[in-house]
């Protein structure tokens, strides 16, 4: 009878040790879903100010309809990608979407800000000044956010591949999540340079 409790023991040891271990990947996957949140609402917040400022430029550059074409197109573009990224936080594909995505309307942008360089009356309107200025530090707090998603991403891939947890990780559907890259870096440099 002594053996029967000794493996009863055994099995119940091995049956908490599991459960511990799936509800700490499932801790660590909500993290990671939250903190690709937080990118969200940033992102959404850009995307709401790049019409904005695309149509207070109308006035200055009339004859520069093909980049504000271009920006708006881009920002449609990513802001279509990055629906699809927050249904999806962590998948590998809707992640490599939003950031060639966010590569493009970062080019459109730097176009565009290299073009206000070349209407002085632009650079000097208020409302410009202004969208510019929440659009950079816009930029900022999705850079933060991007980095604190890129971070919980790595904990939780880190945790779900180390042993044991990998022998259950994949059983339970604990896939790796994918990080969020921005293709362009020179992009990334530049949007930074003159924002």
């Amino acid at each position: 009878m002594s053996v029967a409790w000794i493996i009863l023991a055994v099995f119940s040891i091995l049956l908490i040790w599991i459960v511990f271990i799936y509800n700490q990947l499932v801790g660590l996957r909500n993290r990671f879903k939250n903190a690709f949140s937080q990118i969200d609402v940033q992102l959404r917040r850009r995307y709401d100010l790049i019409p904005n400022l695309v149509e207070t430029s109308k006035a200055y550059l009339k004859h520069e309809r093909e980049t504000l074409q271009s920006v708006i197109e881009a920002r449609n573009h990513a802001l279509s990608a990055m629906k699809k990224a927050s249904r999806q936080a962590g998948d590998g594909k809707a992640m490599k979407a939003l950031g060639l995505a966010e590569g493009a309307l970062g080019q459109a942008m730097l176009n565009f800000n290299a073009l206000t360089e070349a209407y002085p009356d632009l650079k000097a309107n208020q409302t410009i000044a202004q969208l510019t200025e929440e659009l950079s530090s816009t930029e900022n707090r999705v850079a933060f956010a991007r980095q604190a998603y890129n971070d919980e991403v790595m904990f939780y891939n880190t945790q779900r591949e180390i042993f044991p947890n990998i022998i259950f990780s994949e059983m339970f559907g604990f896939h790796e999540a994918s990080l969020f890259e921005i293709e362009n870096t020179q992009v990334k440099e530049a949007l930074r340079i003159h924002l």
